[in-house]
C-alpha cells in the first residue's frame, strides 16, 4: 500500500517508518498541506495521512475519489477540518480517537502553572542575573475551582490532574459521564454556573456546531473577574477577539492557548524575522499574561508512537477486512464513530 503524507515535520517520520515497514505501507513524505491546490500530488496512491490543518473539504474529497484514493487517515482525534456529511458514502475516514490524554492533560496543567506562578518570566530575569521577585506573585491552586468543559478522556485525564492539587472541579458536557461526580470535589454543572463559579476554566472539548465560539464576549461576561482560560483542544472554541477584549479590561487573568482559530497559517512553522500578518494574534502574544504555544500538547514520544500504531492499524484494518472500528460515519445529521465497521 502507498499512502500520501501531507504535513509532515521531521518527528513524524521515525514512528511511522517503523509501523509502516511492520505492516507493508510505504509512506511519500510531502511537507505542503493538503488542499485544492496540492490534492493532485495524491495521484497514484491508496490513500491519504493528513493533520489537523490540512483541508479536507468537498472539492478535495471529490478530487481524491476521482483520482482512486480510497481513504483519509487522520492522525488525530479531530476531524473538524473534514467535511465528514460530503465524504459519507464516497471515500472511507479513519482517526485516531485517543493516542495519549495524559500528553494535553499534563501540557494545559503545565501551561497553568507556569502563567500563574510565573515561571516564564523567572526564567528569562535569571538569565539575566536579575534575581528580583517584583511582579512574581502567584496564587495556589489549592482550594480553586476550575470548570472543566468535556469530559472525555483528555479531561478526565485533567480532573485527576486537578484533583491532585486539591482543587474542586465543576464539570460540563453534553453527555455525562455517570461514574465521574465524586461528593462535593466533581460535580456536573451547567454552562452558566460553570462560567460564574470557576476560577479558571479549561477546554476539553471538540468542536462542533455547539461548541463553536464557547467562550465568547457573552461567557466571558459570565465569568469571575481574573478568570484564567485554558485552551489545549481546538482554536474555535474560543472568540480571539472576544478574548482579547476581556484581557484587556481587566475580566480575564490570564490566558493559556495551545492553538488558535486562524493558527494553520502560522503554527508548525518558523516566523521568526517576519512580521506576523494576523493582529489578533500578536497583540495576544504580546500581553504579559497570555501564553501561546503552537499546538505541542500532544507532542511526546509516547504520543506520537500511539498515532502511528493506530493510524497504520488503521490502514490494514480498512483494506484487509473492508472495516475499521476508528471509521468516522455521518448519522442521522451526526458525526460519530462507526461502531458497525463497514459504513458503506
Amino acid at each position: 500500500m502507498k499512502i500520501a503524507f501531507f504535513d509532515t515535520k521531521p518527528y513524524d517520520k521515525p514512528s511511522f517508518e517503523k509501523y509502516g515497514k511492520e505492516k507493508g505501507i510505504t509512506f511519500k513524505y510531502f511537507e505542503t498541506k493538503l488542499n485544492e491546490d496540492t490534492v493532485d500530488l495524491a495521484n497514484g496512491y491508496d490513500g491519504v495521512c493528513v493533520f489537523v490543518n490540512d483541508t479536507v473539504n468537498a472539492p478535495v474529497i471529490d478530487r481524491l475519489c476521482e483520482m482512486g484514493v480510497k481513504v483519509v487517515a487522520l492522525r488525530c482525534a479531530g476531524f473538524n477540518n473534514v467535511d465528514v456529511k460530503h465524504a459519507y458514502g464516497k471515500i472511507h475516514v479513519l482517526r485516531v480517537p485517543a493516542y495519549s490524554p495524559y500528553a494535553v492533560a499534563e501540557h494545559t496543567m503545565a501551561l497553568l502553572l507556569t502563567s500563574i506562578r510565573r515561571i516564564h518570566k523567572a526564567y528569562i530575569r535569571t538569565r539575566d542575573f536579575n534575581f528580583s521577585l517584583a511582579g512574581m506573585t502567584g496564587f495556589d491552586l489549592h482550594g480553586k475551582t476550575v470548570g472543566v468543559i468535556g469530559t472525555g478522556r483528555i479531561g478526565r485525564a485533567f480532573i485527576d490532574i486537578c484533583r491532585g492539587f486539591g482543587m474542586k472541579i465543576l464539570a460540563y458536557d453534553k453527555f455525562r459521564a455517570s461514574d465521574l461526580e465524586n461528593g462535593g470535589i466533581v460535580k456536573y454543572v451547567e454552562l452558566d454556573e460553570l462560567f460564574s463559579s470557576s476560577d479558571i476554566i479549561s477546554l476539553h472539548c471538540p468542536l462542533t456546531e455547539d461548541t463553536y465560539h464557547i467562550i465568547d464576549e457573552k461567557s466571558i461576561e459570565k465569568c469571575k473577574r481574573g478568570v484564567v482560560i485554558l485552551n489545549t483542544s481546538r482554536g474555535a472554541l474560543v472568540d480571539a477577539e472576544a478574548l482579547l477584549a476581556g484581557i484587556k479590561s481587566r475580566k480575564v487573568g490570564a490566558a493559556c492557548l495551545d492553538v488558535y482559530e486562524e493558527e494553520s497559517d502560522f503554527f508548525f512553522e518558523d516566523f521568526s524575522g517576519h512580521i506576523l500578518e494576523d493582529d489578533i494574534l500578536a497583540r495576544l502574544i504580546s500581553m504579559p499574561n497570555v501564553i501561546v504555544t503552537s499546538h505541542q500538547a500532544f507532542l511526546t514520544e509516547e504520543a506520537l508512537s500511539n498515532i502511528a500504531e493506530t493510524t497504520v492499524h488503521n490502514i490494514v484494518e480498512l483494506f484487509e477486512k473492508n472495516q475499521c472500528p476508528n471509521e468516522l460515519c455521518y448519522r442521522g445529521g451526526n458525526a460519530e464513530d462507526c461502531k458497525s465497521g463497514k459504513c458503506f
